[in-house]
């Protein structure tokens, strides 16, 4: 339960950095001039949840009893079923055939990325454990 609320925190306190931060750059390097108090507070409580659901849903991973694929399973089902409705509530994903096929494109490709790269990690990681144990022994 401790490990849930510090990555809790850690995921909205991101989610809300990141939204600043954006409003940050469309203010100095776009065109913005004024700012919409509404689009500001629906896309940077979208962008906490977001946060908060990237931020807890790696604890999929850290259930033992579960196969890697079960975990991974796991883990796209909840960040999809929750990113989408968070996207087209903030009205980063209108729901048009195109823009939900390139949404979708462009998740997957990131989902991917991030999931092989976290695998190798990982997997290096454990590599060098079991390298460290057989020298011990």
């Amino acid at each position: 339960m401790k490990t849930f609320l510090i990555r809790s925190a850690g995921g909205i306190f991101f989610g809300a950095f990141l939204s600043t931060v954006i409003v940050y750059a469309l203010i100095f390097f776009g065109d913005t001039l004024v700012l919409d108090s509404g689009a500001f507070v629906k896309n940077s409580m979208a962008a906490m949840a977001a946060g908060w659901l990237f931020a807890v849903s790696p604890l999929y991973f850290e259930i033992q009893s579960f196969h890697l694929i079960q975990q991974t399973l796991l883990h796209f089902l909840t960040v999809t079923l929750g990113y989408y409705p968070l996207a087209i509530y903030a009205g980063w994903l209108t729901l048009t055939l195109g823009s939900f096929l390139i949404f979708t494109a462009v998740f997957l490709v990131i989902y991917a990325v991030i999931w092989t790269g976290f695998y190798f990690h990982y997997r290096n990681e454990a590599e060098d454990m079991n390298e460290s144990l057989d020298q011990l022994s």
